[in-house]
């Protein structure tokens, strides 16, 4: 069984925040391009169907945060300027914690308390990389909780032999998962890879998408 998730509550506040958003944008207020708005609203909004669709809404939220500079790009409205990195986290971190919140309805603690934990290692690790600008912190400190809640979400509505009702099953789970997530953290912000090129380059343009 699961507690309720105040999904009406959440998106409610959500979106009388993105309306305070664009209302001040124009004002003057906020010193954002156009396009940063565009792609900030759709960040905003579209992981609120974490709330009700689990698994739809997690991959949604992950296909933006993948999309988003070539959605800036494409829209022709003005690009994020030198501080990217600050708003793509805060907008990871958003959608984060609704994952967080849907986690903790989860009335197994073998699923809830390893998702509260990994959340709270993950900011962690956030926060004292703004602090000291250490590409390293973030293999020490990797996005494990996304990947951990994905992996409840399939394996309760799929696989349920799999899900996990012990520490020995949770460290199981949580090793296997481990592996590619410090690959790809190393990609992305040791080696600085950028996937967006790869998916312009590979995808798009073959497609007839140009920018």
């Amino acid at each position: 069984m699961l507690e309720r998730v105040p999904a009406r509550e959440i998106a409610v506040g959500v979106v009388a925040a993105t309306l305070l958003l664009d209302s001040a944008k124009l004002a003057g207020l906020v010193h954002l391009s156009s396009g940063e708005i565009v792609v900030i609203n759709i960040r905003l909004l579209a992981p609120l169907l974490i709330l009700r669709f689990w698994l739809v809404g997690g991959l949604v939220a992950m296909l933006t945060d993948l999309i988003d500079v070539i959605v800036i790009e494409f829209v022709g409205m003005g690009g994020f300027g030198a501080h990217y990195e600050q708003t793509d986290k805060l907008l990871d971190s958003y959608y984060y914690v609704l994952e967080l919140v849907v986690a903790l309805t989860w009335t197994s603690r073998w699923l809830r308390v390893p998702a509260a934990l990994l959340f709270a290692y993950r900011l962690a690790g956030a926060l004292l990389f703004e602090a000291t600008g250490a590409r390293a912190l973030l293999i020490v400190f990797p996005n494990l909780f996304e990947n951990w809640w994905l992996y409840c979400v399939v394996t309760l509505k799929w696989f349920p032999s799999l899900v996990p009702a012990s520490w020995k099953g949770v460290l199981l789970a949580g090793a296997a998962l481990l592996a590619p997530k410090l690959a790809q953290e190393y990609l992305l912000h040791v080696a600085e890879a950028e996937p967006w090129d790869w998916t312009k380059e590979h995808l798009l343009e073959p497609a007839g998408i140009n920018f």
